[in-house]
């Protein structure tokens, strides 16, 4: 049993490749269905903007700016395409998110997981796999 444990080790290992690719991948997902939700849901959504940014524009303003940025980010992130600043937009926006939203923490506290995948993200080596040219 151990041998096939430390095989199977050895083998994710040498895939070590594809995590730039599989976070990518994940947080793209994460931002490509928030903003096609919030465009097909917008009362869903309007809930989680700070009430100062409802102040200053309308909410579905707000929402449609936001989910552009987010489909933006999105494609960025697939793209493979300086990665590492992408990953710091996702960090900064989570944050973001967390921090006007702290009294939904029972919903946002996923979005903290998020963070430190997009911190991940940030520092692993870039992969070299064909989607990343």
């Amino acid at each position: 049993m151990k041998k096939l444990f430390f095989r199977i080790d050895n083998y994710l290992g040498e895939q070590s490749r594809f995590m730039s690719l599989f976070l990518r991948i994940g947080l793209a997902i994460v931002f490509l269905y928030a903003a096609i939700s919030s465009f097909i849901s917008p009362n869903d959504w309007v809930g989680y903007l700070p009430g100062f940014v409802r102040n200053i524009l309308p909410e579905t303003v707000v929402l449609g700016i936001f989910s552009v940025i987010e489909l933006s980010l999105a494609a960025w992130l697939l793209s493979g395409v300086y990665v590492r600043f992408a990953a710091l937009l996702c960090v900064i926006m989570l944050l973001g998110i967390v921090v006007s939203n702290f009294s939904l923490l029972p919903i946002s506290f996923r979005d903290i997981g998020l963070i430190f995948a997009a911190l991940a993200l940030m520092v692993i080596k870039e992969d070299k796999s064909p989607l990343t040219k």
